[in-house]
């Protein structure tokens, strides 16, 4: 064989599994068709958060008078976002090729299709080769859907976009529709507002971010209307239609059945992705497809084939970057033959929505524990001194916890860069930390994590105590 591992996709995911295979002295090769990176560096987390800083600097040059400072007029310029954002990803891809190279990985450029369970097919422009290995890491992630109803015409000139046209603009929309209202579409709301947009979110759901708790899920739409937002909940999106002019006409289909016509400049869909299967000859390998189009995997992401993986967003949700480098250092520790590998707990993974307000959960919601025993605690940031100096007060810290054991169940927040602090409860529930345990450390003063302790002491004493 010429190598022990070989990883198709060069996303986090497949970057991960790279560096863990060669450290355990693996002989390994990673191949990807576009760019090093994948979706997440080049056209997904990092571009999106290179645009989303750029809204909140407007936003606080927007609120320059509270600080005692007096400012000029604030222009925008989308090409000089675009390059900011250009440059962060070729520094972060050269940095990961770097990184691959260092550690002895060899990285091929080219499309990977399985010849059959242990040999790929290499296509790169007119040029075909050949590479065996003894073990195959699928990490090809998965791309933008489109909803079905929308021309393809509208796409080809440009008025209907995916999230990937969401995040490289142009120029900047004066009215835009987004179609979703997950992570991705109230992140790419809180860009384009923040740029003078006028937004409508559209959700067929009776409530936004629907996977997060919902007393998270209120409170975000409650400050997303009070910024400006218009949010439409359990709404459909139908009969798209260019008007004069480059604009779209879209009907909405509201849940009495009446039917208002919104015309804005762009159409955004941002109702999720769909994993990249096409053209790997999975059935060469005898790798097996779930129902969603998705690559069946077992234990340790092991799929239906003896020495074949699956990771990220080709295989399963969540749909989450860390999630995907986790089940690649997973899958390689097992091929390794470690003797003890941490399996992976899907409702246990952090997740982040960079909106403005910034939202992070992990573990239960409130609803998904509700025939539980739990205690709940909260602390609102509007109380909080380093929230109130920064002048970011919206939000609040929400824990649940277990009412006998004090085991820790779920954390929920809300509020400015509370994505910095979710780490703090991955930490807790991977160390299997209870209540009593987190509530003897010390937190810093003056700083937002303060609210995790408020939140924890709000929570009570167990049930189970006398």
């Amino acid at each position: 064989m010429d190598f022990d591992v070989a990883i198709i996709g060069g996303g986090p995911g497949g970057f991960a599994a790279a560096i863990r295979a060669a450290q355990l002295g693996l002989r390994t090769a990673i191949i990807e068709a576009s760019h090093i990176g994948g979706t997440c560096l080049n056209c997904g987390c990092i571009p999106t958060k290179a645009l989303l800083r750029t809204a909140e600097v407007s936003r606080i040059m927007s609120h320059t008078n509270e600080f005692g400072i007096s400012t000029s007029t604030k222009s925008l310029n989308i090409l000089d976002i675009g390059e900011r954002s250009s440059r962060i990803i070729c520094d972060l891809r050269d940095g990961m090729i770097g990184r691959l190279t260092d550690h002895g990985v060899t990285i091929i450029n080219g499309f990977a299709s399985f010849v059959d369970k242990n040999t790929l097919s290499i296509r790169s422009g007119k040029n075909l080769s050949e590479i065996t290995s003894e073990n195959i890491i699928i990490a090809t992630g998965a791309r933008p859907k489109m909803l079905p109803g929308i021309d393809e015409s509208l796409i080809l000139k440009g008025l209907a976009w995916t999230t990937n046209e969401a995040i490289n603009p142009k120029f900047i929309p004066k009215r835009i529709l987004i179609i979703g209202s997950g992570a991705i579409g109230v992140e790419l709301a809180s860009f384009y507002f923040s740029v003078n947009s006028e937004v409508t979110i559209v959700e067929i759901q009776d409530r936004i971010l629907l996977k997060e708790d919902k007393e998270i899920s209120d409170y975000a739409r409650k400050i997303f209307l009070r910024s400006g937002v218009s949010i439409l909940l359990k709404t459909k999106s139908q009969n798209f239609r260019e008007k004069i002019d480059r604009e779209v006409a879209v009907d909405l289909l509201d849940p009495d059945g009446n039917i208002k016509t919104l015309v804005v400049d762009i159409i955004i869909v941002a109702i999720g992705v769909v994993p990249n299967i096409s053209g790997l000859a999975l059935d060469m390998a005898g790798v097996k497809i779930a129902g969603n189009g998705s690559i069946k995997i077992f234990d340790d992401q092991e799929t239906s084939q003896k020495g074949i993986y699956a990771i990220g967003d080709v295989a399963a949700t969540p749909w989450l970057a860390h999630k995907a480098s986790r089940e690649g250092i997973v899958c390689v520790e097992k091929i390794a033959g470690l003797p003890s590998v941490t399996p992976i707990d899907l409702k246990k993974i952090p997740s982040c929505t960079y909106s403005n307000p910034q939202i992070a959960s992990i573990g239960m919601t409130e609803e998904e524990a509700a025939d539980l025993d739990i205690r709940i605690g909260k602390s609102y940031l509007k109380g909080n001194g380093r929230a109130v100096t920064l002048g970011e007060t919206d939000g609040f810290v929400k824990i649940i916890f277990d009412g006998k054991t004090g085991e820790l169940l779920g954390a929920h927040l809300i509020g400015h860069e509370v994505s910095e602090l979710i780490a703090l409860f991955s930490v807790a529930i991977a160390g299997e930390l209870t209540d009593r345990e987190l509530m003897a450390a010390v937190f810093p003063h003056p700083t937002i994590s303060e609210c995790i302790q408020e939140a924890i002491a709000a929570a009570g004493t167990r049930t189970g105590d006398k």
